[in-house]
């Protein structure tokens, strides 16, 4: 379906001017002041702009936290995709064949959500956002079933459970989004979750009655539904965030009606000045693949911001504004600040979105660097907003005040900083095996199932023997390990399967494949074919002036601007840095300045010198590969890292390996991905496991890695060129979430790749992802999302 844009009227300059100074002078704004101010545009807009981060900031100010943006430290559990309703725009649910194709439980078990909760409180998170369908009992029977199955009388019920165990079982605080809930469903959630959420969207009923539209056969989308649950929610005192939808062919009356609606449910039930309405998302709309809307325009930037603002002018100083900042680009967030949003809501440093899974979240680094540019401090807070949090007495249940207290700053409200040492191997490598009574999870020893379930709980919870377990894996409980790992990968980074457009070069044949010309004709190529990566490695002649490294990297951006530079390992770094006399930081200084953006973590086999002695002298030595990466990474390089596997190497030498990947991932946070990369035979490809084959080692390599390296490098990626794409099918089903890149050879000098004659096109990735009924997109180097 099409969504065709509202007809607006635009208000005059004179009504828009007029309300404006109305709202400058504190006045209350009706729904028809709220609709006029939607309109503004040119210097009306920035006026309009100017108001709501004044008020903001008063706010802010009389809150006793000036020049702060807020956010959330939050694990998202998808507790389940069954939904009754039958929204236009909506990916997160799946129908019951639809679970079966893809393995996937109708609802997580009390030990899966656990296992991921706890991952995400060793991140420091405290919110564990539940979020679901709406009454999937009522539609599906296989929903019924397994409530039945576990005892379970409803939906909420389960919901109710595994909230109320979350926190006993970690401390974190549950954030309800169960959909459409009764008063007496409010009631039965408010003693294990803090805060709870539903947004009510519009107040179009047009759009839930008129066939064809967005919320039509969506019985829990009914406004006068959802605006009955925000009323009972304020009646049982529950701190609630609601908000809009921007852009699902609403009006722009429909937005204010929505606002105003909104304002008047959070005033009708004060306690001491103070209502229940906890923060408003203002969200727009983005249009997702495989879904009726699917060719529908996404909201329109500058309708999105002013219903920003207008939210700001219309909900007043006290309110929280929240936008959320996955769903936006870096470059707009200034408007989006400058029109008086004042929270980030919930970011995860270990989950993905899995309501918005095309979206990724941002990193924390990268937030908070945002956030400082545009004059702000970012702060974290709880679930509940600290003025809730403050008022405990009245707005939090008595079961969860301990535990609210537990987790907040008594001076503000806020998060108090709980983060602990991870207990990650040091950088040197070096780390001493837990005790066996450090486990979550009891096992017995070589029990792969309970060794599996473990490892999803907490992977540094594993000695070496027993990880070794899990690599030598055969029969059925190799199934059960791969299993568990891709239910890791999925409540983790999410159902998505990525891939970049890329190109490679070798750098090493500067001189005799090619020369500077032709890296500038390359990169402006790979551009020219949709490339948004190219990855150029590999070590210059000695008799080479080692300036060739940085004049390849200008090249290739005098080729093409905008693409995104992946280049040198280590070992070429190294070479630059010892025979230019720039040192190993001055180096990676002039690589910037040439250009560079990510460098490759590859250029070494297993971190162990015996190995290295045995199949790799000429490879840079052990300390010398980790001193370059580390450096790297606090140079503000992200990388990739590897492990070649299949030679000589030991079980416990692999395992040695991740886990000092995982140490250096703790002291920097610089890899994006981990890529395990058998060695061919016949010079390597030697099982672990004799006899074993060699699909099977690579199930047992690929899920061992996600569940060590979990909550630490969070993809995984498949290297379909040592695999092939029919294993890679399989190992995106062990694990994996990531098929590298494209390795497009192009126009120009195609055999200057060191790959050159094997392509994997993005269609041809398309189909592979679409038999496993999981959801495919392009992604960039460092996995954010790709323009246009």
């Amino acid at each position: 379906m099409t969504v065709a844009s509202p007809i607006v009227v635009s208000p005059s300059a004179a009504e828009v001017d007029l309300v404006l100074e109305r709202a400058a002078a504190g006045a209350r704004l009706d729904a028809s002041d709220a609709e006029t101010l939607l309109g503004a545009t040119g210097a009306q807009f920035e006026r309009l702009l100017a108001l709501a981060s004044q008020i903001r900031d008063a706010g802010l100010a009389a809150s006793g936290r000036p020049g702060v943006i807020t956010y959330s430290r939050k694990v998202f559990v998808p507790l389940t995709t069954l939904c009754r309703d039958r929204c236009h725009y909506c990916v997160f649910v799946d129908t019951p064949g639809q679970l079966l194709k893809k393995h996937k439980p109708a609802y997580m078990s009390p030990e899966q959500v656990l296992a991921v909760v706890r991952q995400g409180q060793a991140l420091g998170c405290k919110e564990v956002l539940l979020t679901l369908g709406d009454r999937p009992e009522e539609r599906w029977p296989e929903a019924r079933a397994w409530l039945d199955e576990h005892g379970f009388a409803s939906t909420i019920e389960y919901v109710a459970h595994v909230a109320r165990l979350v926190t006993a079982e970690t401390g974190l605080l549950a954030h309800a989004n169960p959909g459409v809930m009764s008063a007496d469903e409010l009631r039965l959630l408010r003693p294990v979750a803090p805060s709870m959420g539903m947004m009510l969207e519009t107040t179009s009923r047009r759009l839930y009655e008129e066939p064809g539209q967005v919320h039509f056969g969506s019985p829990d989308k009914d406004p006068a539904v959802r605006l009955q649950v925000i009323e009972d929610a304020g009646r049982a005192r529950v701190p609630f965030t609601t908000g809009i939808l921007v852009g699902i062919g609403e009006t722009v009356r429909d937005r204010a009606d929505s606002l105003v609606a909104i304002r008047e449910a959070h005033e009708g039930h004060q306690v001491d000045g103070q209502g229940h309405v906890q923060e408003v998302i203002v969200q727009n709309f983005r249009a997702k693949p495989r879904t009726a809307m699917q060719g529908a325009p996404d909201a329109e930037l500058i309708e999105y911001v002013a219903a920003v603002a207008v939210a700001r002018l219309v909900m007043g100083p006290r309110m929280r504004i929240q936008v959320p900042p996955n769903l936006s680009d870096p470059t707009e967030f200034d408007l989006l600040v400058r029109a008086g949003a004042d929270d980030w809501g919930g970011v995860s440093p270990l989950t993905a979105d899995h309501v918005n899974p095309e979206r990724p979240w941002p990193h924390l680094s990268d937030l908070e660097r945002m956030t400082a540019e545009l004059g702000f401090a970012l702060r974290e807070r709880l679930t509940a907003q600290p003025e809730f949090v403050q008022a405990a007495d009245t707005w939090i249940a008595p079961e969860l005040r301990p535990a609210v207290a537990a987790l907040a700053d008594p001076a503000t409200g806020l998060a108090a900083d709980t983060v602990k040492d991870s207990g990650d191997t040091p950088v040197d490598g070096t780390r001493s095996a837990p005790p066996a009574t450090d486990l979550l999870i009891p096992r017995r020893a070589h029990d792969v199932r309970r060794l599996a379930e473990a490892a999803a709980a907490d992977p540094l919870a594993l000695d070496d023997p027993e990880w070794t377990a899990l690599l030598e894996a055969t029969g059925d409980d190799l199934d059960v390990l791969t299993a568990t790992a891709d239910d890791v990968r999925r409540y983790t980074v999410g159902e998505a399967v990525t891939l970049v457009v890329n190109r490679n070069l070798t750098s090493s044949g500067l001189g005799t494949v090619f020369d500077l010309d032709d890296v500038a004709a390359i990169a402006a190529d790979a551009w020219n074919l949709g490339a948004t990566e190219i990855c150029v490695q590999g070590m210059l002649p000695r008799e080479a002036d080692p300036a060739g490294y940085l004049d390849i990297a200008r090249a290739v951006k005098r080729g093409a601007a905008g693409i995104h530079l992946h280049a040198y390992r280590p070992q070429d770094v190294q070479d630059l840095a010892d025979r230019s006399g720039l040192g190993l930081d001055g180096a990676l200084a002039a690589l910037r300045d040439a250009g560079v953006d990510t460098v490759p973590g590859t250029g070494v086999k297993v971190l162990s010198e015996r190995v290295r002695a045995l199949v790799a002298p000429a490879d840079l030595e052990i300390d010398r590969w980790v001193e370059g990466i580390t450096a790297a990474h606090r140079a503000g390089f992200r990388s990739t890292s590897v492990l070649f596997y299949g030679h000589v190497e030991t079980a416990p030498e692999r395992i040695a390996h991740l886990r000092q990947l995982r140490a250096i991932q703790s002291a920097t946070g610089g890899f994006t991905e981990f890529v395990p990369i058998p060695l061919p035979g016949p010079a390597g490809g030697v099982p672990l496991v004799p006899g074993r084959v060699p699909l099977d080692e690579h199930r047992a390599m690929v899920a061992v890695s996600r569940l060590l390296l979990s909550g630490s490098i969070p993809h995984v990626q498949i290297p379909w060129t040592r695999v092939g794409r029919e294993a890679s099918v399989t190992l995106l089903q062990s694990g994996g979430d990531d098929l590298g890149g494209t390795l497009l050879d192009g126009r120009v000098k195609p055999e200057a790749g060191i790959e050159f004659g094997q392509e994997l096109p993005a269609a041809d990735a398309a189909a592979m992802v679409a038999r496993l009924f999981r959801p495919f997109r392009r992604r960039t180097t460092t996995y954010g999302q790709v323009s246009g």
